[in-house]
Formats: C-alpha cells, structure tokens, sequence
C-alpha cells in the first residue's frame, strides 16, 4: 500500500524535523529551520509529506507568488528503510501537480546519482553547476524542468 501524500500539518514539524536528521544527518536543517518553513506555510511554502501513519517522506518547495518566477524544490527525502519503493516519485509527482506549469529548479550534490536519476526522470536538465559546493568539495548539479507555456 502506498502513503498517502497530504500537505504538512504543525504536528508533522517534530517528526519532519527527525527524518531530515536520519535523510541529512550533519547537513540536515534545524528545529529552527523547520520552524521557520512552516511559519511560511501561509506565504510561499509548500511542504507535502508521504504518511503511512508515520511520516516516511517530504517535499519542501518555494513557490513565489508570481507565476512567471520559477518554483525552487528546497528540500526532498525519504526514510531509508523506504527508499526504493517509489515514495521519491509519488513526492516529486505531487510537488509538480502542485506547481503544474511553472519551471522548477533544484540542486543536488553531483555524486548522488540516485536523485540525479529521479529527477531526470521527471523532466529535470542539467543547467549549470556550483563546483566544489558541498563539503569535501563536491559539486552542486543546478536542475531545471520547465513546461511549455500554451499559448491561448
């Protein structure tokens, strides 16, 4: 049975929080970090979990109020224990229903193949890289999909 994917809820923000910190370990975001995306809620955050009664994923996104600027995919993870079943890909297909028609960019580190291939897999394209970005000097893939705009 696959989880449900449902916007986040204040009760979420402590077991968010623990499953970045699993998913992220050193770079994970604080309590505080958290706190302040879910202050955002109202305003220019979306964050959507995967709940199996547990929270076993999340998507975090800045979604400007202008539609012509593009939506930034902050954040993306999944419980290690349920990884691999297709809960990255319920995430992304949820988060790009949410901001159906608008480009969308993310980063990721250039060595985690895995992401790089999800996000492939939904349209993303290489566009540029920030070298030696992360920690150990790695790089930092910058990803975009952008849809056709239809004309009316």
């Amino acid at each position: 049975m696959r989880p449900a994917v449902r916007p986040a809820v204040a009760t979420d923000l402590d077991a968010l929080v623990a499953l970045d910190q699993v998913c992220f370990g050193d770079s994970a975001w604080s309590a505080e970090s958290w706190g302040e995306e879910f202050a955002r809620l109202a305003d220019d955050r979306v964050v959507l979990v995967a709940d199996e009664g547990v929270a076993v994923g999340y998507v975090v996104l800045l979604v400007p109020p202008d539609s012509e600027d593009p939506v930034d995919l902050l954040r993306i993870a999944v419980s290690p224990a349920e990884r691999r079943t297709g809960i990255g890909g319920q995430l992304m297909t949820a988060a790009l229903r949410h901001c159906a028609g608008r480009t969308v960019l993310l980063e990721v580190a250039a060595g985690n193949e895995s992401a790089g291939a999800l996000y492939s897999g939904f349209g993303f394209e290489e566009i540029s890289r920030r070298r030696g970005y992360y920690a150990g000097g790695e790089d930092a893939v910058i990803m975009r999909r952008q849809e056709e705009k239809v004309d009316e």
